[in-house]
């Protein structure tokens, strides 16, 4: 099999692609004009507007669709790969037994301005995602879900009060970074509030964090789009016992 590819439209190698952005320009000919000059500095070519949509008077939003000439070398494509197993509901709980001798306590919430719950509800809430039952599920894990907009000294409050042994927050809202900004805050709060060594595992769970940018944002561990409950909680199993390990 190759590992030089490019991208499938109607036919295989014929590198044709749809992207869509907003200018801030009024629909017109001349915002038209503007959409195909900045596709074809992109590497679209020939490039084919297929939606254009006013966006108020001022503002106009674009579909278009196009041949790159670019290559993807999967060589060249490192991805980061689940270090741990995907265990079951009922070996999460055996696991957490043994290495805890108590229920795992989980707190979790949308902070800053966010409002987007369904992300985090999938996680934590019994209802859960994917056919998959939520943490609130599992007998081993006490789950509190602080809900949306919850600000970083209020999580960090409740979290000691709570003798929280993870954190999971969830971030939609990407504009202007923020979901880095806030991700960022909350990690420096909780290693202000606690000793070394004693931070509770910290995880940031939404759709446009970049993989493997957890040193940076100062967390433990990012999870992205399709997530399921089982994963998580399988990671913080996996975490527990690591850190179980250090401690011995």
């Amino acid at each position: 099999m190759s590992t030089i590819i490019r991208p499938y439209g109607d036919t295989t190698g014929d590198g044709m692609v749809q992207m869509s952005f907003t200018l801030p320009i009024p629909h017109d000919k001349r915002a038209e004009g503007a959409a195909l000059q900045l596709a074809r500095k992109m590497g679209l070519d020939p490039a084919l507007i297929v939606h254009a949509k006013p966006m108020g008077p001022d503002y106009t939003f674009f579909v278009v669709y196009g041949s790159v000439h670019h290559l993807v070398n999967l060589d060249d494509v490192h991805v980061v790969e689940r270090e741990y197993p995907l265990l079951t509901a009922k070996e999460a709980n055996t696991a957490i037994r043994k290495t805890l001798r108590r229920r795992l306590v989980v707190v979790g919430a949308c902070i800053g301005t966010d409002a987007h719950t369904v992300g985090i509800d999938a996680i934590l809430n019994i209802k859960g995602f994917a056919g998959e039952k939520g943490l609130e599920y599992y007998s081993e894990i006490k789950v509190v879900n602080l809900g949306a907009q919850v600000l970083v000294p209020d999580l960090v409050a409740r979290a000691r009060a709570e003798k929280a042994d993870a954190v999971l927050i969830s971030q939609v809202v990407t504009q202007k970074d923020a979901h880095i900004h806030n991700t960022m805050q909350m990690s420096a709060a909780f290693r202000e509030a606690y000793p070394a060594g004693q931070v509770p595992v910290l995880v940031a769970g939404g759709p446009r964090f970049e993989e493997g940018s957890e040193a940076r944002l100062g967390i433990d561990r990012i999870f992205g789009r399709g997530t399921t409950p089982s994963e998580v909680a399988s990671y913080l199993v996996h975490e527990m016992s690591v850190r179980k390990g250090r401690k011995s």
